[in-house]
């Protein structure tokens, strides 16, 4: 899309080269997997080989127990990045068998490239949107992938399908794979194959020098086995609590479980289980040990409804113009370009944040929104009837005409490119951030238009209770608890992701018992009273009686 056009080359690509201490730990995690050196000789493969980083650790280990008989294989479309791959491992092992091309692994990987024994990888990780729609499309029919397609999941595909049996595959992915939509596909297909044996979530530690979320994934594909024994999961994130072992760094603390202080000074809680695919939630992979599942149980027991049950949870707008559609100052604009007062509505937004009552702004936004129900379906207003809007928006059409992904989808140059439903803000919802530390959910009674850094929930004016009591469980501590048993998806600092397929799984007790009826009085006192959050007793009420309403000490 041309809003992607101008992505940096490297963002294009995918290119994330990998640290070493990353590179041996994938490697030593390959070669517990492989037979003692007497076997046959070993084809090795690295298909996105970068300069080399991977495959270079990957030897090291191979050659330390002693194998010799090795071909090594390895694709890249940088021809900077392979030139400098081959100096390294030539350097390093001059007798190697090595074959590196200037191709595409995806396209290679569609014709007699052979089979390989072990292959390591750190594959591109490019967005559908940076893809484009029909590059994404060829990968999916390609591939056998459906949904949001990323490269990510098409190198899946294509390593699995030239993966010998009794091979090992390590390969390097963004974390997210294991909790977002799009993964769902690719996550199934890995399941189906049994090939998987261990996930590691490796999840804030910094390993990389960009702003990445690493995960680890081990395949060992065993001939003849019927059924092969359930993947492994391990997590490591930060945390402040005390520590319990002392490691040199994040991934020598995973040779531990529970608190790890690492030499830098960083403390990380390690968990080690199994995989929890559970088809209750299934567009997340997380970490199942006999803890985290007696605790969950006992929630279902208590457990009334889910968020869901509320209505449709959305994202807010999205403009793909900001600063000709979001403004403070609309009243500084010359009179003839003033927007009519019927298309400015007010902004919610991340800014006016806060826990059931959103703060006034001092300057407060409104969106210019030139979108209207029309017999029963959305569309735009026409601007004829609107002449200031239509002189103001004139002045920017080179700007908005320039989103051509909106015109190429039949819609006017002048409309948001996610305006959702123009009907549903006039209803009270729950809004909430989409990134922040701990959960920030409030009630919007004031027919406010949510900013794409917010989500929300239209309520259903006949059960207002529910939207209350949705406000009190949604901001106490067992709702932090209850992410990081069921998804346990950060950020760095500790930041969580509050979105649809998250959220729309928080649980909901009774609202008829009294302990429900009471946190719903107390919701709709701090939302007419939101100075009283200052102090602790209501909180502190919120966070007890709901511990108690799901059936926890």
């Amino acid at each position: 899309m041309k809003r992607y056009e101008d992505v940096p080359l490297k963002k294009a690509a995918g290119a994330t080269f990998t640290p070493g201490a990353l590179a041996d730990f994938v490697a030593r995690q390959i070669c517990k997997f492989v037979p003692s050196p007497a076997c046959s000789a070993l084809r090795i493969c690295d298909p996105a080989i970068g300069e080399g980083a991977l495959l270079l650790s990957l030897l090291a280990e191979l050659t330390r127990k002693g194998f010799t008989n090795l071909t090594v294989h390895g694709f890249e479309t940088n021809p900077a990045s392979l030139a400098a791959a081959q100096t390294l491992l030539q350097c390093h092992y001059p007798q190697l068998r090595l074959h590196l091309r200037p191709a595409d692994f995806l396209e290679a990987a569609t014709s007699e490239i052979g089979l390989f024994d072990l292959i390591i990888a750190n594959p591109p990780y490019v967005r559908t949107q940076i893809l484009g729609a029909v590059q994404a499309q060829r990968l999916a029919a390609r591939f056998g992938l459906s949904g949001r397609v990323d490269l990510a999941h098409a190198f899946l595909a294509a390593i699995g399908a030239v993966l010998q049996d009794d091979g090992v595959a390590g390969i390097i992915l963004s974390n997210r794979f294991l909790s977002t939509r799009s993964g769902k596909a690719s996550r199934q297909a890995l399941l189906k194959a049994d090939s998987l044996r261990h996930i590691w979530d490796l999840g804030d530690t910094k390993l990389f020098s960009a702003a990445v979320l690493p995960a680890v994934l081990l395949m060992h594909r065993k001939a003849g086995v019927e059924t092969p024994s359930a993947p492994l999961f391990s997590s490591i994130y930060e945390t402040t609590a005390p520590p319990d072992h002392q490691a040199a760094d994040a991934l020598h603390a995973l040779d531990y479980e529970g608190v790890v202080a690492i030499d830098d000074g960083r403390r990380f809680r390690v968990a080690h289980g199994g995989l929890d695919s559970s088809p209750a939630i299934p567009a997340v992979w997380r970490i199942k040990t006999p803890l985290k599942d007696a605790w969950l149980a006992r929630v279902r027991e208590h457990t009334w409804g889910i968020f869901s049950d509320l209505g449709k949870i959305r994202v807010g707008i999205k403009t793909c113009a900001d600063k000709v559609f979001i403004r403070s100052d609309w009243e500084s604009l010359p009179e003839h370009e003033q927007p009519e007062p019927d298309l400015l509505r007010c902004l919610t937004s991340h800014h006016v944040a806060r826990r059931f009552k959103a703060h006034s702004a001092v300057a407060p936004r409104k969106v210019l929104y030139p979108h209207l129900i029309r017999d029963g379906q959305r569309s735009a207003v026409e601007l004829s009837a609107y002449p200031r809007a239509a002189a103001y928006l004139e002045r920017h059409r080179k700007t908005l005409s320039a989103r051509s992904y909106i015109t190429g989808a039949g819609r006017q140059w002048y409309e948001l490119w996610v305006p959702q439903d123009p009907a549903a803000w006039q209803s009270p919802k729950l809004v909430f951030r989409d990134i922040a530390q701990t959960p920030v959910f409030w009630v919007d009674m004031d027919k406010t238009i949510v900013n794409g850094d917010c989500y929300w929930i239209t309520g259903n004016s006949e059960r207002m209770d529910l939207l209350w009591l949705a406000a009190a469980i949604s901001n106490s501590l067992f709702i932090e608890e209850f992410y990081d048993h069921r998804f346990n998806n950060k950020l760095f600092a500790g930041r969580r992701r509050f979105m649809t397929q998250y959220v729309e799984h928080f649980p909901l007790p009774d609202p008829q018992t009294a302990l429900a009826q009471e946190l719903i009085s107390i919701a709709q006192t701090l939302h007419a009273d939101p100075e009283q959050l200052a102090g602790a007793g209501l909180v502190r009420r919120i966070d007890h009686l709901t511990k108690l309403a799901f059936g926890l000490k």
